[in-house]
Order: C-alpha cells, then structure tokens, then sequence
C-alpha cells in the first residue's frame, strides 16, 4: 500500500483522525471531565491534527469540553463538527431546516470557542426538508466564513449527487469497517469521482475489533451497542468466532486487531480517511499508528475473504436506527 497524504477541503489532515464521541455520549463507561482533557491535549501533541465532534454529542458537552480544552491551540487543528441533529429535553430531534441549522452553527461555535468551524458536517438528513435547501444553507454560512467547507453523514449516492450539485461537499461521513461494508454500494466510488474526502467513523467496528470487548452484556445499561443487532446474544458469539479469526491474522502479521482494521479501510482509496475513537492514550496511539502501518494486498484480501457482508451475524442498526439514515443496505 502507498501512503498519501489525505486531503479534507484541500488541507491534509493525515489518514487518521480522532472521533470524540465516546468521551461523553453512546459508549460506556465514560472518562472523567479531566480524563477526557487529558487525552484530547495526549492526542494534539501525538500530532493529531482531525478533531471531530458533533452538538448531539453528551447533548452539547462534547463541543463545550473540546471549547475548554483546545481553544487555546485552535491554530493546530482541523476541527469539524455537526449540526441537524439535537438532543431536546433528552429526546432526538433531525432537524435540517435552514433557521434551524444556522442556530446550530452559532452555538457550536460559541461551544467551541472559536470564530470559525474548518468543516461542518449535516449529521442527518431531514426528509421533510429537501437536501438541497439544507446544503444550501451551510453554503451560505461558507460564504459568510462561518464554516470552512460543508460535509455529509450516513448519506446514500443519489443523495449526495444531489447536495454536491448544491454545493460542492467536501467530506462525506459513513460507518465503514471491514464488517459494515455499506458504502462499497456506491458512495466510495461517488466520491472519488466527485474529489469528495471519505471519512470512514467506526472503522474499528464499534470496539469489536479493539480485542478487548467479550461479552457484550457487560456493557453500561445505556451503550449504544445493546441497541444494535451485531451485539446481541442472537448473533455476537457467530460474530465473536469472526472476530477471534480477523485477530489470529492480524498477530500473524505482527499488528494489533485494531491496527489491521484501520489499516483495511485507508487501503480502499487514497480519498479515505479513518476516523475511530478512543477513552485510552495507548489506543490511541495504537490507532495512529496504523496510519503508517505499511501491509501487502495479500492481506486485506485475506481480510475480505473473512469478513464482509456475508459472513457477520446481523445488522448494523436497529430497524428505528436504520430509518434515521439514508445510505444503501445489502439485499435491499
């Protein structure tokens, strides 16, 4: 594999980033405040330089704790975040509305501390309003050097083709792993086509292929993964077996479970960028380190021979979850 630079919005931002999520929403248990600070100043000097957050996220304490943390060394980083999709009174809201969406703006960046967002991305699409009219609002506030560039989530081909005929997006953001292969359906060539950076979030399976995780059940009540079908009893120890393969191979290799995985994605295309997350230093620098971690095609070949959409046990989401998304399915 040749390593490249990997380019949001004409900046080179490496090929991995840092996914703040698990410090304050979804994934349990949380780190403390201080535990959470600490890794995020950790990961800037490591030489992160790909910051990504989002409003939903701890219901705004995530980009509040980032503002407090980092403000400081804004120069050093590439910071996105995400709007569209709110926490009201601990309830979901998707809500793309033009009015809607530049209040979001302006309170993440009072959270945040800073004057400008370098790449602010549609965390949902709002169905009740058309995608043009919602990308045409974050265009403007490019315009108005509110944001630096407009990007996508959890975003199908044909939808995309048409908020890029809007608005030139720069990044489109979509689960990808070697065990959610959702976007080999059409957004990782349609972006590639259009200039469009990938960023591929969870590519380490939502912890399944940290090595750590056994058992599921041992999960917070409130983690997102008990929501999700790959997780539960029905299909986790089928998926377990898998899992316990794809770490035999990356040993064989002389790399972690993790590193394999991240490794895997960024082989797909030098517009790829992986994106996991972490609440440890050592992980962390783990991930990283996968970013230059050079490996032969006959490996990820080995990897798509073991896991891909046939032989993991169940769905990525829940039927609810699923609905909330508008990327192509399997079989579908």
């Amino acid at each position: 594999m040749t390593l490249t630079p990997r380019m949001i919005a004409g900046t080179n931002v490496g090929p991995v980033g840092f996914g703040w999520m698990n410090l304050s929403h979804a994934y349990g248990p949380l780190p403390s405040r201080e535990d959470a600070a600490r890794l995020l100043l950790h990961a800037l000097d490591a030489g992160v330089m790909h910051f990504d957050t989002a409003t939903i996220y701890g219901a705004t304490a995530n980009e509040t704790l980032l503002g407090e943390t980092l403000s400081g060394r804004r120069e050093e980083l590439f910071l996105a975040s995400k709007g569209g999709m709110v926490s009201e009174d601990g309830q979901r809201v998707i809500d793309g509305r033009p009015q809607s969406l530049r209040a979001h703006v302006d309170a993440s960046l009072e959270r945040l501390r800073t004057d400008h967002i370098d790449l602010y991305y549609l965390h949902r699409w709002d169905r009740s309003v058309p995608i043009e009219e919602s990308v045409g609002a974050l265009g403007a506030m490019v315009r108005e050097g509110k944001i630096g560039a407009v990007g996508l989530s959890e975003i199908g081909t044909e939808t995309l083709r048409r908020a890029h005929a809007e608005y030139p997006i720069a990044a489109l953001q979509n689960e990808y792993s070697p065990w959610t292969r959702n976007p080999e359906l059409g957004t990782l060539e349609a972006c590639l086509e259009l200039g469009i950076a990938f960023v591929a979030f969870s590519p380490v399976g939502r912890g399944a292929f940290g090595g750590v995780l056994r058992d599921p059940s041992t999960l917070p009540e409130w983690d997102f993964r008990h929501t999700v079908p790959r997780f539960d009893p029905d299909h986790w120890p089928a998926n377990l077996a898998l899992l316990d393969r794809f770490a035999a191979l990356a040993h064989h290799v002389g790399c972690t479970p993790a590193q394999l995985a991240i490794s895997w994605v960024l082989s797909r295309g030098e517009h790829v960028i992986a994106l996991p997350g972490t609440r440890s230093p050592a992980h962390l620098d783990e991930d990283l380190a996968a970013g230059w971690l050079e490996l032969p095609p006959s490996v990820f070949r080995q990897v798509d021979e073991l896991v891909n959409e046939r032989t993991v046990s169940g769905g990525r989401y829940s039927p609810a979850g699923q609905a909330d998304v508008d990327t192509e399915q399997f079989g579908v």
